[in-house]
């Protein structure tokens, strides 16, 4: 399929294996030998002998549709994302740990994901009740995002009862996928009510539990592991263009995407903002564009969502709108790009 967008690939996005070893745990599980599956998915085995290595993105989806296919278990993601907790994110993880509430622990996760993970983003949102955080993948061409979104969820949940409590619950868990034919296995892990073809994949919990005091709370040891957290991420800070990719993901489907908005999120002016990024070789509107075109592709491709509501979800105001620029961007509607089993996805 002809994609019309700017020829502009960004490196491979890259995680820690340790945030991916445990798809090897659920293989055992299921009695399938890991290393068959490694070296099935272009893997070579030794990869996964140290949790600081790290894998593509793209290896890590080709290892989740080999592994649906060997086990036939249309929900593996979500059991390897229930075997993940705080520990499978590294330094990161410790750094949450011994935050001094759930609240700062999760900013934190959410400012350093990078480290751990640069093929996706996660937001929190706060009203006056509820807390909203949520998972999307960024890195495009991937077709296991199903399964990636179904870990992350479920981590979400492992995540605040490790930082809450067992006391901790969720008021519900959504899916940014097609209501799967079994959902008996969502209902008994997460028990609250969950939904599907959703626009992110997210947990949303009373926001009360934001203010609870993590069990590893340590203010000493939280500022030394800052320390060391601070000079990683200067060290491997993203070029502006991939930065503001990252924030119009979550800001596109939140109606927070205009220049004058990201610009702020970056602590300059918009015109300058559109200076550094011409000076990139770019503009803020084609990463916008870049950004529609493959949100637009991922809900297409995993949910039943129809084009108004997608349309909607990007932001435009009329759907024929939305037509135009999707076949301005792949040659084809909303509609044939979805019939025709989406290729390039």
């Amino acid at each position: 399929m002809n994609n019309r967008m700017p020829n502009r690939k960004p490196q491979p996005a890259t995680l820690r294996v340790g945030g991916a070893s445990e798809i090897l745990t659920v293989l055992k599980d299921f009695g399938v030998d890991s290393g068959e599956m490694l070296t099935a998915a272009g893997i070579h085995p030794t990869l996964f002998d140290d949790p600081g290595n790290l894998i593509t993105y793209a290896a890590r989806d080709r290892l989740f549709k080999k592994c649906v296919a060997r086990t036939r278990c249309q929900h593996f993601g979500l059991l390897v994302g229930q075997r993940m907790n705080l520990q499978s994110l590294g330094l990161v993880g410790l750094l949450m740990k011994t935050s001094l509430s759930a609240g700062v622990a999760l900013r934190s996760l959410i400012n350093y994901l990078q480290l751990h993970s640069q093929g996706a983003v996660m937001t929190l949102e706060v009203d006056d009740d509820l807390a909203f955080l949520a998972y999307d993948v960024i890195e495009p061409g991937l077709e296991a995002i199903d399964q990636t979104g179904d870990g992350a969820v479920a981590m979400m949940l492992n995540v605040m009862r490790t930082l809450c409590g067992s006391a901790f619950k969720s008021t519900e868990a959504s899916f940014a996928h097609r209501k799967p034919a079994d959902i008996e296995p969502f209902r008994k892990f997460f028990k609250t009510p969950i939904y599907f073809n959703a626009e992110h994949y997210a947990l949303v919990f009373s926001r009360k539990w934001l203010d609870v005091r993590p069990p590893g709370a340590d203010t000493e040891l939280q500022q030394l592991l800052q320390m060391q957290i601070d000079v990683l991420n200067a060290k491997h800070s993203f070029e502006l263009p991939e930065q503001v990719r990252n924030v119009l993901r979550s800001a596109l489907m939140t109606g927070h995407a205009s220049e004058d908005q990201i610009a702020s999120l970056f602590s300059m002016r918009s015109h300058t903002l559109s200076r550094r990024l011409e000076a990139c070789g770019t503009s803020f509107q084609e990463l916008v564009e870049e950004c529609r075109f493959a949100i637009a592709q991922q809900m297409l491709a995993n949910t039943s969502l129809r084009i108004g509501q997608i349309s909607t979800s990007l932001g435009y105001s009329r759907a024929s709108s939305f037509i135009r620029a999707f076949r301005r961007w792949s040659g084809s509607t909303p509609n044939q790009w979805r019939a025709t089993g989406n290729e390039d996805l």
